[in-house]
């Protein structure tokens, strides 16, 4: 797909971080861009920057993304390009027990639920959203009509002690990806999925200088935390490149994460 000034496209959870990044590479090259996000003065000024939209909207919410949509395709047209950058995380053990007085307890359902809505849920409702606007365009070369750029994580192959609700999330969408791809093939939509490794984003800049310098020692070469712009190069590819389809791909330095 060639990106130009005819190309309309989201990005979730684009206010800051890889989204941000991505939003930006994707005006660079002329596309119109809308930012889905909750950070309404972040979203609002990278819009700004870019000549884009910014849209306020909750993932997990049902009518806060068809809101969403319509702003955007309204400004816009309809998007040709979906990038899901929205996620978050926790940490908690499965089962733990308290070392002070020996009590036992376990993940709060409710608390693995929340990560499974928004990284899991939340990106599915994009796409399905987005997916069904997709096939309302006529095709373009080879018989495309978009494509979609999901975000999982290294976790979701190699998760973390306390991280089974992200795990599972993130490989919840490494899982889905490909039957989506087959879901979507006879209407020219193509899907992929980026795991990306540690990175260099807001979240990780309030780590210690300590912290941070042992986990850029721990990733094989480059021995740095990932630049956004890493991937949004690699989620510019995915859109770019027509034969690439259906497939999950880490951007990780080579790094297998530990147990903790």
């Amino acid at each position: 797909m060639k990106i130009d000034s005819n190309v309309s496209a989201i990005v979730t959870g684009g206010a800051s971080g890889l989204g941000a990044a991505t939003a930006r590479a994707l005006a660079a090259q002329g596309a119109k861009v809308a930012i889905f996000d909750l950070q309404e003065e972040k979203g609002q000024a990278l819009a700004k920057e870019i000549g884009g939209i910014f849209c306020e909207v909750n993932v997990t919410d049902e009518a806060s993304v068809d809101a969403g949509f319509a702003k955007a395709r309204e400004a816009h047209g309809q998007e040709r390009v979906l990038v899901n950058c929205a996620g978050t995380g926790n940490a908690i053990k499965t089962a733990r027990r308290n070392k002070e007085d020996g009590s036992i307890s376990h993940f709060p359902l409710d608390a693995f639920n929340f990560i499974i809505q928004i990284n899991l849920v939340g990106t599915f409702r994009c796409i399905a959203k987005s997916a069904a606007g997709m096939m309302t365009l006529d095709p373009m070369e080879d018989g495309e009509r978009g494509a979609i750029v999901n975000t999982a994580s290294v976790a979701a192959e190699d998760g973390q002690i306390g991280q089974a609700a992200y795990s599972a999330s993130k490989g919840g969408v490494v899982g889905m990806t490909l039957p989506i791809a087959r879901d979507l093939m006879s209407e020219g939509i193509r899907v992929n999925t980026i795991l990306p490794g540690i990175f260099n984003t807001p979240l990780m800049n309030a780590a210690p200088p300590q912290v941070k310098d042992a986990l850029a020692q721990s990733v094989p070469f480059p021995k740095r935390l990932g630049n956004a712009e890493e991937y949004a190069h690699l989620a510019m590819t995915m859109i770019e490149n027509g034969y690439f389809n259906g497939e999950d791909v880490r951007l990780d330095g080579a790094i297998r994460m530990a147990p903790r």
